[in-house]
């Protein structure tokens, strides 16, 4: 490893991020192919473009990638799925070195597509910039490994704790947060799925819950609501807006007359178990896996976040803290029983107008 296999890193991996929000289900991967020092091809993978990043980056250097190296931020597959083998592409194109950042993380392939290329005499290395290239696919190696997606809570809070600033009577509650960290918010939403809530933060605040960071997307963000005695109203913002994005989760019968309001205003049902009295988040998010989802925003209450902590189904935390103080208590960040102590795997602060971001991994599905 040295300074240029970093700086060819880093440029795979800018194209890379240019795949999020359009390669899923697949993982977010960009490649390019060196020639003497200098970039002959370059790609990035998207969804419904069908190549990979390899095929891409082959094929716009042509006869350049003869002798070349390629710099992939994911290991080259070595099976046959929508597409070919890409080790095998890199085989026939001639290509005398690889550099990967990661192994692929399913446990059925990872490491394979890389002795395939050392067994026909490419030279190879691995781990440059590894840390970067799996935060981009933490979500599908959650999912590829265990069947659901990788959960990440999001909450807005002031520096005591707490999700909202008290109300008066002559005034409305008010954000707590900077402009620039709602537009950060926004870009979240972008890069993930699905977007998780319960029933009391669509009460509380009747939020439309869209992805309004204005980038494009694949697939329309889907909105999930945990209603389990199905109080959602056909007048709220979020079914108002309804347009074959919005899945309601409930226990309660889909026969009646509220659920047909709620049907015939275009929102999908579906009736899952209830799990020590509530709704049953293992469930969820299976069914959620099932439906290619793989990565979800949670943006939820104080029980929600409570549930999700205590069931160990929080994968990533994203706090925003504001410099701003309750000053008694208002809208705790998670209200149940008593939560474990958490182990952060990677943390990384960042500011936000005059706010500042805790982004901390809590499971790292790469080395399950």
């Amino acid at each position: 490893m040295n300074e240029h296999d970093i700086r060819f890193m880093q440029h795979a991996l800018e194209l890379a991020r240019k795949g999020i929000a359009f390669a899923s289900p697949n993982p977010t991967v960009g490649c390019i192919i060196v020639n003497n020092g200098h970039i002959v091809g370059e790609g990035f993978h998207r969804y419904d473009w069908r190549d990979h990043a390899e095929i891409m980056a082959l094929k716009t250097a042509g006869e350049k990638s003869r002798g070349a190296a390629a710099y992939v931020t994911l290991e080259p597959c070595n099976h046959t799925g929508r597409t070919g083998p890409c080790t095998q592409a890199l085989l026939n194109a001639g290509i005398a070195r690889v550099v990967a950042a990661t192994h692929d993380p399913n446990p059925k392939v990872s490491g394979a597509g890389l002795e395939a290329l050392r067994t026909a005499g490419v030279f190879v290395e691995a781990g440059v910039c590894e840390p970067e290239a799996r935060r981009l696919n933490h979500g599908f190696a959650c999912w590829i490994r265990t069947g659901r997606p990788l959960v990440t809570l999001k909450s807005a809070l002031t520096l005591d704790g707490h999700l909202a600033l008290p109300a008066t009577k002559n005034r409305k509650r008010e954000w707590i947060t900077s402009e620039e960290s709602r537009a950060e918010v926004h870009r979240l939403r972008n890069a993930s799925d699905a977007l998780l809530t319960g029933i009391g933060t669509i009460l509380a605040d009747d939020p439309s819950l869209t992805d309004r960071s204005g980038l494009p997307r694949r697939r329309p963000l889907l909105r999930v609501i945990l209603d389990s005695r199905l109080r959602l109203s056909t007048n709220s913002r979020i079914v108002k807006s309804a347009d074959d994005d919005l899945l309601v989760l409930t226990a309660a019968p889909l026969k009646s007359p509220k659920a047909h309001k709620l049907q015939n205003a275009g929102v999908e049902l579906l009736r899952i178990p209830r799990w020590q009295g509530k709704l049953d988040l293992n469930t969820v998010l299976q069914e959620l896996g099932r439906r290619e989802i793989l990565n979800v925003l949670l943006e939820a209450g104080p029980r929600v976040n409570a549930a999700a902590l205590s069931a160990n189904l929080v994968d990533r935390l994203f706090l925003f803290y504001a410099p701003k103080i309750a000053g008694h208590p208002e809208v705790p960040f998670a209200a149940g029983k008593t939560l474990a102590i958490l182990h952060p795997r990677e943390t990384l602060l960042a500011q936000f107008g005059s706010d500042f971001a805790a982004d901390i991994l809590l499971q790292n599905h790469f080395n399950s």
